[in-house]
């Protein structure tokens, strides 16, 4: 117990990695050992800042793995070499990091309106050698000129239903890859739009609506 108190995050770490590798091919993924090693790296970062920053909600290092990490990383099935995408509403950096991270051929511009969480993403992308693909900008999405990106991506956007008839107007013209339960796909049909949605792996209400 001393020696767990002392180092905690090292358990967290181990726990997190075993999490990851056990769940991975669920999500169809085989990623090398270097990779899943830089993904821990990311994910102590979130829980050493998230008791001020409240990055995410908390969680065990294995429902980390899936929840988190994993459930972002479905976006790499949609996006093409050297894909460049907008995540709005960045927050910790899901679900773009861990794809930034996986992927070294993507670019991404990460909108973050609060102050405290885009400093979090300019350390993250220092710590995680990713500087010359990411931009970030501290403004609400709507005050940020659409970009000139591919894909537009959302994972937790404050009142994201209430916003999403505004970031459907600023991302016009690019492909939508959004993260939702239920209510989301009732939101995107009461506007007449059509879209694939992709169940996450062991989850039976969490989705990826692509359009």
């Amino acid at each position: 117990m001393k020696a767990r108190s002392l180092h905690p995050f090292i358990f967290m770490r181990n726990e997190f990695v075993q999490a990851f590798r056990d769940n991975q091919a669920a999500f169809g993924l085989q990623l090398h050992h270097e990779t899943i090693e830089k993904l821990a790296d990311y994910y102590e970062m979130i829980i050493e800042a998230n008791p001020l920053l409240h990055l995410v909600a908390p969680s065990s290092p294995g429902e980390f793995a899936t929840r988190h990490i994993l459930e972002s990383l479905t976006l790499l099935e949609f996006l093409h070499d050297k894909a460049s995408l907008a995540d709005v509403g960045a927050g910790a950096g899901l679900p773009s990091v861990p794809c930034l991270i996986a992927r070294k051929d993507i670019t991404a511009i990460l909108i973050e309106s609060k102050e405290k969480k885009a400093n979090f993403l300019e350390n993250v992308v220092e710590r995680c050698e990713l500087r010359s693909r990411v931009q970030i900008f501290n403004r609400q999405f709507s005050e940020v000129e659409s970009p000139n990106v591919e894909f537009v991506t959302c994972r937790a956007l404050d009142k994201f239903i209430e916003s999403l008839p505004r970031l459907l107007k600023w991302g016009y013209r690019r492909r939508f890859l959004l993260f939702g339960g239920n209510s989301m796909r009732e939101a995107l049909k009461s506007k007449g739009i059509r879209f694939n949605e992709k169940l996450m792996p062991l989850s039976k209400q969490r989705f990826l609506y692509e359009f």
